[in-house]
């Protein structure tokens, strides 16, 4: 089922995307039920906390009429960070599912790892990797073109400059 769901949050990613939006999709599933969609947001909001996990979890905090969100899981393309784990923990999310690695700000294993921290007053159970290529694929594409788009970009400004 891990596997369905991830497929279900890349459909959410492609929303983000389309808005050109970092491509990461979320959704949190209580017994078999889809009860919380999002996607990244940040750009269009201009808010930091407008990430996919943020949403869905918000949104599951509405639909269920409480901050607690247990015997949930939540699948989500990218590795979350510590803003949205922290999130995970304080909502007591049972299981995390999540795409692709992030290496510059992951907290589940890739820089440290926030679910095995001691102390905790909640435990989130935690599987990496499911559909990570084409989770990975689609992040590496966006950026990619981000990238070329701001070298043309600057090509542009530099010719028009050189004609005046």
């Amino acid at each position: 089922m891990d596997e369905y769901y991830m497929r279900l949050a890349l459909e959410e990613a492609q929303k983000a995307k389309a808005l050109g939006e970092a491509p990461i999709g979320a959704l949190l599933v209580k017994d078999g039920e889809i009860i919380a969609k999002g996607y990244n947001l940040r750009e269009k909001d201009q808010q930091v906390t407008s990430h996919a996990e943020i949403i869905a979890i918000q949104q599951a905090n509405h639909n269920l009429h409480s901050w607690r969100l247990t015997d949930t899981v939540l699948y989500v393309t990218m590795e979350p960070c510590a803003m949205c784990g922290g999130a995970m923990i304080q909502s007591r999310i049972s299981r995390l599912v999540f795409g692709a690695y992030d290496p510059k700000g992951g907290v589940c294993g890739s820089l440290f790892n926030l679910f095995e921290q001691e102390g905790l007053n909640h435990s989130v159970s935690v599987t990496g990797g499911v559909l990570e290529e084409p989770c990975s694929k689609i992040l590496t594409e966006f950026f990619q073109e981000i990238r070329r788009s701001k070298k043309e970009e600057k090509a542009r400004r530099k010719m028009a400059e050189k004609n005046q």
